[in-house]
């Protein structure tokens, strides 16, 4: 006889026989998903993350701008009386005081012209000495009425224009000893001097020729162009202390190792770029800042302001949205939008998003898989300790 089993599977249809098998399958495999899932939950790891406690700090502002250097005082060496250059007194790309050798242009024409003027003066002292005992004589004829008024006039005349042909002769006199002076050719300000432009036996022409040029190097001036926003905000300061605080660094550096004053701004913003020229005076003891280098300049305000600051690493990118982990309560992380601002001595500056106090996770941050995931915080240790200062 069969079985009830075997004649309902002998009665049921077979489409009614594959909707029982596919509903056995899919409670089989719901079981074992749930009970996979469960296992993964209890299975995950407790993240070990180092945190930092955000405290409000007191920092300067910083704007920074790109400047070039240049030096004080840049002079073009001419000569100011022609002829052939007989020396050349200097090392080419060393540093010369004032006054010193530079180049010498033969001398022997101009001695010659010195001493032709010292002779017209000599005798227009001798002319001046004949003349004078000629005029007394004929004043005291005139009394006499031996000589007639003209002659003693005449005579008194001559007296006088003898007088200034010396006058004349001493004024050639110093003119050819000036000349005489010119062919050595001296450095007209302290500073480094470039190559000789002519060389030996070259003619210079007087006020034409460019025989080298010189620059100074401590101090130098450095100029560069803040905006529009960045002059209102320093200009009371600059118009109530006459300076202000400027710190410079070279391209390609990542410090600002040179200090100096903003002593200078011009007076009209340029309509085309709606910047403003200024210009810093900044040491250059070591020589390394060498006029026509670019700079990075940065220009500070007097006040300080209240900021908090965290590590960079632990500012994370969502989409166009920055965001930090905090550690929530019951240990666990808590993700906080924030507004980053600008960097500052390594640290990044918050602007909204924390308050004093939060403790922000900035280490482990890569075992973090969601938020509200639950972390063992630990103490981190401090990022930075540099001096507060904020650059623009």
């Amino acid at each position: 006889m069969p079985s009830s089993r075997s004649m309902i599977a002998q009665t049921c249809p077979p489409w009614w026989k594959l909707s029982c098998s596919l509903a056995v399958l899919l409670a089989v495999a719901s079981v074992s998903g749930c009970d996979q899932a469960s296992s993964q939950t209890q299975a995950a790891p407790v993240a070990q993350v180092q945190v930092t406690a955000v405290q409000p700090r007191e920092i300067n502002t910083w704007d920074a701008f790109t400047g070039r250097i240049a030096a004080i005082d840049s002079v073009e060496v001419r000569p100011r009386v022609s002829g052939y250059i007989t020396r050349i007194a200097y090392t080419e790309g060393r540093e010369v005081k004032r006054g010193d050798l530079l180049f010498v242009i033969d001398p022997r024409p101009y001695q010659a012209t010195l001493q032709s003027a010292q002779a017209r003066l000599e005798r227009a002292r001798a002319s001046v000495v004949l003349t004078e005992a000629q005029s007394n004589r004929a004043q005291r004829l005139l009394q006499s009425n031996a000589v007639s008024r003209d002659d003693a006039e005449t005579r008194q005349a001559a007296f006088l224009q003898s007088k200034a042909d010396v006058h004349e002769a001493e004024a050639q006199v110093a003119r050819a000893r000036l000349d005489l002076e010119f062919t050595e050719v001296r450095a007209p300000v302290a500073g480094r001097v470039s190559r000789a432009e002519l060389t030996l036996g070259n003619l210079a022409v007087a006020d034409q020729s460019l025989l080298t040029s010189v620059v100074s190097q401590d101090p130098v001036y450095v100029y560069f162009d803040p905006d529009e926003q960045a002059w209102a905000r320093y200009q009371d300061q600059f118009a109530r202390q006459g300076n202000l605080a400027v710190r410079l660094g070279l391209a390609g550096g990542q410090d600002f190792p040179y200090q100096g004053v903003v002593d200078f701004f011009d007076n009209q913003v340029n309509s085309g770029t709606g910047t403003l020229r200024a210009r810093a005076v900044v040491r250059n003891p070591q020589r390394r800042l060498t006029p026509g280098l670019y700079a990075r300049v940065q220009l500070s305000g007097n006040a300080g302001r209240q900021a908090l600051l965290v590590d960079d690493k632990a500012v994370l990118t969502d989409q166009n949205r920055k965001y930090v982990y905090v550690l929530g309560e019951g240990s666990t992380a808590e993700r906080r939008e924030v507004i980053p601002g600008r960097m500052h001595e390594g640290l990044r500056v918050i602007e909204t998003g924390l308050v004093a106090g939060d403790q922000v996770i900035v280490g482990g941050l890569q075992r973090i898989y969601y938020p509200g995931a639950p972390v063992q915080a630990s103490p981190a240790l401090q990022a930075s300790t540099a001096p507060q200062t904020e650059s623009r």
